[in-house]
């Protein structure tokens, strides 16, 4: 991770006026690469300053959810997958608030298109997924663009308490209702995971 980490500082750095563009593109690549959101946010604070730093990772992690958005439709076995791995963690009739999104955005350990998954379970349509993803990214972006190179300081122990602090605040922030699927209401094909709503395949 250090030597992918230190190659694409050296890209950036050495891209001239292009050095934006493959910034955000390496938010787009950051899947493939097995790159922590919150790594290459703290980068962008580094390379371009706290304003620049944050708006450059605000689009480049928006587009990244939105390139998720547009893949997955086209795959509803993975999305069924994701959706019983969601299940398993939060509970299957469990939905998160936008809160709770936005909370555990900041969370570098969970997985963020996991995260993705329940934002397009909240929303009715593509457009309100566009503005719940962009509402959990500036936050995530600011945190780590500002505060980032801080807060990879922290020991285990340090990081230990502030997960700690947040999980009253989870729920707090809690949905205080729990949607249940008629079919399960009435115990048929509770193992079963609906496929992606075909209202959110138009873009």
């Amino acid at each position: 991770m250090e030597q992918i980490s230190a190659v694409v500082l050296t890209i950036v750095e050495s891209s001239g006026m292009f050095a934006p563009f493959l910034f955000i593109a390496f938010h787009l690549l950051r899947p493939i690469l097995f790159m922590p959101v919150a790594f290459i946010c703290v980068s962008g604070g580094i390379l371009f300053g706290m304003v620049s730093g944050t708006i450059y990772s605000v689009v480049g992690i928006t587009l990244s959810s939105l390139m998720f958005y547009r893949m997955i439709t086209f795959m509803p076995k993975t999305f069924n997958r994701l959706v019983k791995m969601k299940g398993k963690i939060i509970g299957q009739n469990r939905q998160m608030s936008k809160g709770q999104i936005v909370l555990l955005r900041l969370m570098p350990f969970i997985h963020f298109h996991l995260l993705s998954i329940c934002i397009i379970e909240m929303s009715r349509n593509y457009k309100e997924y566009f503005k719940l993803s962009i509402l959990s990214n500036i936050p995530l972006a600011f945190v780590y663009t500002s505060f980032g190179k801080w807060i990879s300081t922290f020991s285990p122990l340090i990081v230990m308490i502030v997960v700690l602090a947040f999980i009253p605040v989870l729920y707090l922030l809690r949905q205080k209702e729990i949607v249940i699927k008629w079919e399960v209401f009435f115990n048929k094909d509770e193992k079963n995971v609906p496929e992606l709503p075909t209202h959110r395949r138009a873009y």
